[in-house]
């Protein structure tokens, strides 16, 4: 109960590196989730992120109107924006190692993957709450002050 296999998101939705960075915001807005594991053919490359994306874009204090904008982010591959070495863990990995290292790198989700390197899932800090809840709920003299 306190591995992440248990609370992961599994099989997450990716985007492929050659997608462009319009599409990566489109994708996330569609699919309502906050980052993207980058992906080459079955690889990790990279994790994307909305922040990444919106740290990316110009400020508003551009020149640039709407339409150019969006002309600019539509040119710009998804690689531009994301971070090529992303933190990884094993799915047996325990829930108390992975919030430490959430909380300490100031992550806010982090890449699940198999003996093999191979994506097979997604752990959020959403996962994590939620697993406390649920294991305050079964044993709550786990969880008293």
């Amino acid at each position: 109960m306190t591995k992440v296999e248990k609370w992961m998101t599994r099989n997450p939705i990716t985007i492929e590196k050659d997608a462009t960075v319009i599409e990566a915001i489109h994708l996330m807005k569609e699919k309502q989730i906050r980052r993207l594991p980058v992906m080459d053919r079955g690889k990790i490359v990279g994790i994307v992120t909305e922040k990444m994306i919106l740290d990316f874009q110009p400020s508003k204090a551009t020149s640039l109107d709407t339409w150019e904008l969006h002309y600019l982010l539509s040119k710009t591959p998804v690689t531009a924006a994301m971070n090529p070495n992303p933190y990884k863990i094993a799915p047996d990995t325990p829930l108390t190692d992975v919030a430490k290292l959430l909380h300490d790198r100031k992550l806010n989700g982090i890449l699940v993957v198999n003996e093999r390197d191979e994506l097979v899932g997604i752990l959020t800090t959403t996962n994590l709450l939620e697993a406390l809840i649920e294991i305050c709920r079964m044993t709550p003299e786990a969880c008293a002050l």
